[in-house]
């Protein structure tokens, strides 16, 4: 955990539980936690990289993430090997360097390829064998709080300038 510069989360099944409601017009509503997006804009205001690359393509999902600070979001990826290859290209960042927290198959070769691979405890059996770090928390339920909370503690930065920006 020393090493993470830079976070790069799934969306479905990490930063949601997983589940899709159906509206009568096919819209597909998803839930996000609020704990998993306070601690991804407080990584971003501490230096760290955030990148989302999900096979779904919600734009409830990308206006979410943007209201967080977030930029870097791939929807739609269907090779999230290639995303993240060219994500890692640009920003001229150390595979060694990312923790990538994924819950099901199409993660699996990208987890395998960083430094830290992660993943909530309901991710299935194939990501858990082989994630470093399996999160206690379920995924949309805040294990990306978890997982951003554990690294930025290790680093100590976790409430670093927290009672500055109140005084």
């Amino acid at each position: 955990m020393n090493d993470i510069t830079t976070f790069v989360l799934d969306v479905d099944g990490v930063l949601t539980d997983g589940q899709v409601h159906l509206t009568s017009t096919g819209e597909m509503l998803r839930q996000m936690n609020i704990k998993d997006g306070y601690a991804m804009k407080t990584a971003l205001e501490a230096g760290y990289r955030v990148c989302i690359i999900s096979g779904g393509s919600s734009e409830g999902v990308r206006i979410r993430l943007r209201n967080l600070g977030l930029y870097d979001i791939y929807l739609g990826a269907s090779n999230k090997v290639d995303v993240f290859k060219e994500y890692t290209e640009i920003n001229q960042i150390s595979a060694a360097e990312v923790l990538y927290m994924g819950d099901d198959i199409p993660d699996y070769h990208v987890m395998k390829m960083v430094g830290l691979p992660s993943c909530p405890v309901d991710a299935v059996p194939e990501i858990k064998k082989i994630s470093t770090y399996i999160s206690h928390i379920k995924g949309g339920q805040g294990c990306v709080r978890d997982v951003i909370e554990q690294v930025m503690k290790v680093q100590g930065k976790w409430m670093e300038n927290f009672d500055s920006k109140y005084d």
